[in-house]
């Protein structure tokens, strides 16, 4: 489906107010998307994991307005306490998707938003919270055009949110998602998030143990790391390797091969931040404690042969996968070798989950 293929073309018959909630989780990339063109469009694709605990949890409020115009009349709510400071974003957000949701600025809208998880540390906030707007925006649609299909429903989703955070149209459905053009999978799109359906079972119960090195705010926002690809000395490079980096993922999902799994999602996880460190100007999100715990998996790896790694995304802090059939043993190791270099030793147990739904 292409972006016209979106366009709300008649919305008439619009409620005078109405609220709707709903949760959306976050998701770790395993191959990563670094650099965009306008209009959140990826300069390589991408495939993600998507989480089940790591949530954000949003209210969406709305009341017609008396007079409606261009602008937008729009409150935002964090954990409870008004936060201005997130609401040019927001509107930001809205104004890029006002041609394929025309009836947004009829409204005085309120979006009252938690997470399950600490905010702007590395753990994709942005995408769990704008995946949770676009599907009570969707909500709201299909209260309009209640025929809609499924596919439809959760294309448009996942298209909506990529235009407030190109990670998030991957935390819309499926347990695993592709994002990005690739010859390799017919169904890719640079628009939306597609789930791969042709998975191996060893991956359908994959455990992610986030380990929060660090759970205060990034030095760099993920938005201003994008930017710096535009002029970066190895973008060209780093933009091949994911594509070839994609295609291969697809193949290991699909055959099951855990030692390609590992290699591949290792080298992606430090070719991110080594585009982070050979950028102008440069930084460095990984933390002492990052680097030590990296060093911990890979000796307990070579030493036990069992199947564990780590992914990193633009944060400190450390995402272990493994199969659920080693999850006792991981379980251990983290509590007896990787604590000591949390934060408070703090670490949320996730794991694979579905996606988006709407909370009742």
């Amino acid at each position: 489906m292409l972006p016209q293929d979106f366009v709300l073309k008649e919305y008439s018959q619009l409620a005078d107010k109405g609220e709707f909630s709903a949760q959306a989780p976050s998701n770790i990339a395993l191959v990563k998307y670094w650099g965009k063109k306008d209009e959140q469009i990826p300069c390589n694709p991408s495939i993600s994991f998507t989480l089940k605990k790591a949530q954000t949890h949003t209210k969406f409020t709305f009341e017609k307005r008396q007079h409606s115009n261009d602008e937008f009349d729009i409150e935002v709510y964090f954990e409870g306490k008004r936060e201005k400071s997130f609401e040019p974003k927001i509107i930001n957000f809205f104004q890029r998707i006002q041609e394929y949701s025309g009836f947004l600025n009829t409204y005085k809208i309120k979006i009252a938003t938690e997470n399950t998880f600490p905010h702007s540390s590395g753990i994709a906030s942005s995408a769990s919270a704008m995946a949770s707007i676009a599907i009570c925006i969707m909500e709201i649609e299909k209260s309009i055009n209640p025929k809609m299909t499924n596919d439809y429903y959760y294309k448009k989703a996942s298209f909506l949110a990529r235009l407030g955070s190109g990670s998030a149209c991957r935390s819309i459905t499926d347990q695993v998602v592709l994002w990005g053009n690739t010859s390799d999978y017919r169904e890719s799109s640079n628009y939306y998030g597609v789930g791969i359906s042709d998975v191996h079972s060893i991956f359908k119960d994959f455990q992610d143990a986030i380990l929060l090195v660090d759970a205060g705010k990034k030095a760099i926002s993920s938005s201003q790391g994008h930017q710096l690809m535009h002029h970066h000395p190895y973008a060209g490079q780093r933009f091949e390797e994911a594509k070839q980096n994609t295609k291969r993922m697809l193949h290991i999902l699909k055959e099951g091969n855990l030692d390609d799994f590992i290699k591949c999602v290792e080298k992606e996880a430090l070719s991110l931040h080594a585009m982070m460190m050979t950028s102008s100007p440069y930084f460095i999100l990984m933390q002492p404690n990052t680097l030590e715990i990296i060093q911990k998996i890979w000796t307990f790896r070579n030493e036990t042969n069992i199947p564990i790694c780590f992914t990193l995304d633009a944060g400190a802090n450390v995402h272990l996968l493994y199969p659920k059939r080693v999850a006792d043993i991981a379980k251990e190791f983290i509590e007896r070798k990787l604590l000591n270099f949390c934060q408070n030793h703090r670490v949320i147990y996730d794991e694979i989950g579905c996606g988006a739904n709407v909370i009742n």
